[in-house]
């Protein structure tokens, strides 16, 4: 039987297996369609035969060539991802017949109109607020128009069968994943935080669905079975952290490291890229562009206001991953996020009487020492 550190290894090894099976299915013929943000319909692309890949870059090495063009205060998260672009180092970017982005951030919304220089875009409008009848109509007619552009640019139509299959399959790999997240809902949890993100990211850059959700049900059986016959991994001791705040990248990742390597254990994910798209499963009952328009529209992102969906899901979220702190992590020059974390201290402090740290930080590492005494400081309180 295969040991649970050889899991996560091999998907270490493996890491750049997306690349090449995306690159295969484009030399087949395959359609790619990049996207930048959690609020892509994936269910349309996929109902269009197209491959949905997601494009935006977690590291800074293509900043400075980014920063010919774009302001240099501008959020790292957008400049290494035009970055990316404009140097061909995105193989994914490269391969995209078409690039969808949503009218979320300022600085994304400008960005969008040079990589439209490069690429074709689509540009969803995204409604600021999404409590109103009119702001789901809107957001409605969003969907019914990638539809129709998808369907012109690869000369296909999606039923509404089609789309209901995709439905199904994307609702099997959100579950598959939620999953393999509760194993940190375990006391002590049974795996590490970046063992959880690097699977995360194994799902995101997977493009065989039924392979990964049949993939991430065996890691999840295997994780298992090894904690049931008495295997701790992870020290009962080291104090839960959640970490909140912006799309996970190098920010992220280095300050998952230091908290691990000071004696914490990150149990949960709030952002984007780790629970927040895969809580709510699309409605397999309904009308699938209202259930797909539905399901998207309730994403609680900061860039709608107000957002309370967010500050609700942080309380679920300390509940059931038990969290003895959260860490609110803030790109710099994100505006909407960095406001919004007085509200997530109210609800982490106020309501929760649990620690609450807010980190602004980039993707350099010119920060680490600091991360370092303020996360371990953060986490000896605890």
């Amino acid at each position: 039987m295969i040991k649970v550190e050889d899991i996560f290894e091999n998907l270490r090894e493996n890491s750049k297996n997306g690349v090449i099976e995306i690159k295969n299915a484009k030399e087949n013929g395959a359609k790619v369609v990049g996207t930048y943000c959690v609020f892509t319909p994936w269910e349309v692309i996929a109902a269009a035969g197209g491959i949905p890949a997601t494009l935006c870059s977690t590291n800074e090495s293509t900043i400075p060539d980014a920063e010919k063009v774009l302001p240099r205060n501008l959020c790292p998260l957008i400049k290494s991802s035009y970055g990316f672009a404009i140097t061909d180092k995105c193989p994914y970017f490269s391969f995209s017949d078409l690039v969808i982005g949503e009218t979320t951030c300022d600085g994304k919304k400008k960005m969008y109109e040079y990589l439209g220089r490069i690429k074709p875009m689509h540009i969803m409008q995204l409604p600021q607020t999404i409590e109103r009848e009119e702001d789901f109509e809107m957001w409605r007619r969003e969907v019914v128009c990638l539809k129709e552009r998808l369907e012109k640019e690869f000369g296909v139509t999606i039923t509404d069968e089609k789309l209901r299959e995709q439905i199904k399959i994307r609702n099997e790999e959100r579950n598959a994943l939620k999953d393999f997240a509760s194993l940190s809902k375990l006391t002590p949890p049974a795996i590490y935080g970046e063992e959880l993100q690097l699977v995360f990211n194994h799902a995101k850059t997977g493009f065989d669905k039924e392979r990964v959700i049949k993939e991430l049900k065996e890691m999840t059986q295997t994780v298992k079975e090894a904690y049931e016959n008495g295997e701790r991994r992870v020290s009962g001791d080291r104090p839960r952290i959640l970490i909140t705040g912006c799309p996970m990248g190098g920010a992220v990742e280095k300050v998952i490291k230091i908290i691990e390597e000071e004696g914490g254990v990150v149990v949960c994910y709030e952002n984007c890229s780790g629970i927040k798209e895969k809580q709510e499963l699309i409605d397999e009952g309904k009308d699938p562009i209202d259930a797909i328009a539905e399901k998207y529209l309730k994403v609680p992102c900061s860039c709608t206001s107000p957002n309370k969906n967010r500050m609700d899901l942080l309380e679920t979220l300390i509940d059931e991953y038990k969290a003895d702190g959260v860490i609110d992590v803030i790109l710099q020059a994100c505006h909407t996020y960095n406001v919004e974390s007085f509200s997530v201290k109210e609800v982490v402090k106020g309501n929760k009487k649990i620690p609450y740290m807010n980190i602004e930080t980039d993707y350099s590492q010119n920060d680490l020492g600091q991360l370092k005494t303020r996360i371990s400081a953060f986490i000896e309180m605890m």
